[in-house]
């Protein structure tokens, strides 16, 4: 079978001509160029730009971006509020070792973000925040016996911000706040701090009941007044009451009354002993009148 030259050759492909390798090269170039002519900054961020290497004081803020493609780079910079959590320890006043956590929320200034990179870069949470940090955890410390590290934790919080505050605006680095999450003391100054509060419980404890045995014996001896005066009261009253009795009973008699009570209770044998007077007959009788008619 014969083979045919020309449909042979018809199946080979075609090499691309060097126009069109041409128009792909720059057209590249030109996708690549036009890619590096702009930057989006995206919220909450600032650019910092590099132009070969050189930090511009004007940094661009957020948004779409035009920029000298391969002489100019974009750093963008987060100006949002960060934080950043870290142990601490420190002595107190009174020579406790003092362990605790921290949380600090802090932000960079837009304004400073340039010289932030241009003197310190980007990682300045490590060269800047950190030491200071610890700096004035221990200062602020120092000043507060353990007891009052824990019962004034807000004026120590305080302190300690205003404290990082004057040492890192310069920087461009807002502190929003500053917590102490907690403090951890020695085994044994927890163990002593445990001993005084049971103590104090105790003596309020204590002075609650005795308060508690004074009301009641007030109370009781008020009960005792109140019935001895009522007690008394009542005696009084019995007493005015028969006095008032006795006094409208005598005021009532008279010597006719008493002559009439006696001769109704008068059994009629006459009495062989009288007084001197006659208050103590119940008739008025002469002997001597009586003598001379029995004579007769």
């Amino acid at each position: 079978m014969g083979v045919n030259v020309r449909e042979l050759k018809g199946n080979v492909p075609k090499k691309p001509s060097f126009k069109a390798l041409k128009w792909l090269v720059i057209g590249a170039a030109a996708g690549i160029v036009a890619v590096n002519s702009f930057t989006i900054v995206p919220a909450g961020h600032t650019g910092v730009v590099l132009t070969l290497g050189e930090v511009s004081s004007n940094p661009l803020s957020e948004g779409f971006h035009v920029k000298a493609p391969f002489i100019q780079t974009v750093e963008k910079m987060s100006n949002k509020i960060q934080v950043y959590e870290t142990p601490a320890s420190a002595v107190s006043k009174d020579l406790q070792t003092v362990s605790s956590k921290i949380a600090v929320n802090y932000r960079l200034v837009t304004d400073k973000t340039p010289d932030m990179y241009k003197n310190v870069g980007v990682d300045y949470q490590t060269i800047l925040i950190t030491p200071v940090v610890q700096e004035c955890m221990k200062s602020a410390t120092a000043k507060y016996n353990a007891e009052q590290l824990i019962t004034e934790r807000e004026s120590v919080s305080n302190e300690v911000k205003t404290a990082l505050d004057s040492k890192l605006n310069t920087y461009g680095i807002y502190i929003e706040k500053f917590n102490i999450v907690n403090f951890d003391f020695s085994a044994e100054f927890n163990t002593a701090i445990e001993a005084k509060q049971v103590a104090e419980q105790n003596l309020l404890k204590t002075k609650t009941e005795q308060e508690q045995a004074k009301v009641i014996a007030k109370t009781e001896a008020e009960k005792k007044v109140i019935a001895a005066n009522a007690e008394a009261e009542a005696i009084l009253a019995q007493a005015q009451a028969q006095a008032d009795a006795n006094k409208l009973l005598e005021e009532s008699l008279s010597n006719k009354v008493i002559a009439y009570e006696q001769i109704q209770k008068w059994n009629g044998v006459m009495p062989k002993v009288t007084g001197s007077s006659n208050g103590g007959l119940l008739i008025d009788v002469n002997i001597d009148d009586a003598a001379p008619a029995a004579a007769d």
